[in-house]
């Protein structure tokens, strides 16, 4: 077991790789071992190419080889046709014999059809191995399919005493951003964002410190933005508007004359709860996981509805001494990161 274990933590670093690229799929690593020795790799391509396990197959040198072979991959593979070909297909093609599953798809299009079509060809399948690491690694997919929502990461920079935002006549005299986190937590922040298929922000946030919500300070994919704007009253000039990137604007005006060219718009009801009717909207618009950078208001409404799964908090050694008061909430503590005069802790929602 010790060996299967050994090649499915390979597929998992694979699969990392396709982190912020191969969403709404799952990032999926694969590996292909003959005589104990890895002979082939892949992890899923971006958005409509090719899986893991097809990207695997076709880095053998020597396809002969595969009749022998064990394929090793993260998640069941796929049974239906859907951007790609069957990958439980292409397995039986190639003869393959055996092969070891991290944990099961569960996806309702898939979820034990793949392992079953394998094993009525005639192929030995062995589920769960490292099951708890291949659940965590695709904790975004799995939310969405079995919560019916997105993964949920929320983020802020609070001061070293407790404030994300100065009081507004500070603002007023200085309308600007006020950085609490220094350039590396930026970097960081810029990371996460290309991690992650969705941004979102509320009204308040965007209309003071017109953030672009893009990535710039990483190599990666700029996020889609889902902008809260119940009345839109946001004015046309902020950056959200540069039609950079897909944006989505969540609001109760359903008059089409104020709509903006470029931009998606979703009505949705505000007597409702805010945080459940978003991750309806997200789900159906297939977003496996979203970011969401503030404010204090949309942030606490996520809290309060128990809708979140990870918080990053950058504490600054800045002090306002007055303000908005940086949300209150419960988790447990994951991780800690010190960047120069910052520190990051990931809380996780039990």
């Amino acid at each position: 077991m010790k060996i299967h274990e050994k090649y499915m933590r390979r597929c998992i670093e694979l699969g990392k790789k396709a982190l912020g690229s191969s969403s709404p799929n799952p990032m999926v690593g694969s590996v292909i071992t003959h005589q104990n020795k890895i002979i082939g790799e892949g992890f899923t391509s971006q958005y409509g190419g090719p899986h893991a396990e097809v990207n695997a197959i076709n880095s053998v040198a020597d396809k002969s080889l595969l009749k022998e072979a064990i394929l090793y991959v993260t998640l069941e593979p796929c049974s239906h046709y859907g951007k790609t070909p069957p990958c439980a297909d292409l397995i039986i093609k190639n003869n393959f014999q055996k092969v070891i599953i991290g944990i099961q798809d569960s996806n309702k299009k898939v979820s034990g059809r793949g392992i079953k079509k394998l094993k009525d060809a005639g192929c030995e399948v062995l589920l769960g191995i490292l099951e708890d690491e291949c659940r965590k690694h695709h904790k975004r997919f799995l939310t969405f399919h079995e919560k019916h929502r997105p993964f949920i990461i929320l983020k802020w920079a609070e001061t070293k005493d407790g404030f994300i935002a100065p009081k507004a006549d500070w603002r007023k005299a200085k309308p600007e951003p006020y950085w609490i986190s220094n350039s590396y937590s930026k970097q960081r922040v810029h990371q996460w964002r290309s991690e992650q298929q969705a941004i979102l922000a509320g009204t308040n946030t965007v209309l003071e410190d017109n953030p672009r919500l893009n990535v710039r300070y990483w190599k990666g994919t700029s996020p889609i933005r889902i902008i809260i704007d119940k009345s839109l009253k946001l004015p046309v000039n902020l950056n959200i508007y540069d039609n950079s990137t897909r944006t989505i604007i969540l609001t109760q005006v359903e008059d089409e004359t104020k709509f903006r060219e470029g931009l998606q718009y979703e009505i949705i009801d505000f007597e409702k709860n805010l945080a459940e009717e978003t991750c309806r909207i997200l789900f159906q618009k297939n977003i496996v996981s979203v970011l969401i950078e503030g404010g204090a208001l949309t942030l606490a409404t996520f809290i309060n509805a128990g809708l979140w799964d990870e918080a990053r908090i950058i504490t600054g050694d800045v002090i306002f001494g007055a303000g908005t008061k940086a949300p209150y909430i419960e988790g447990k503590q994951i991780d800690t990161e010190i960047m120069g005069n910052n520190t990051i802790k990931t809380l996780l929602h039990d």
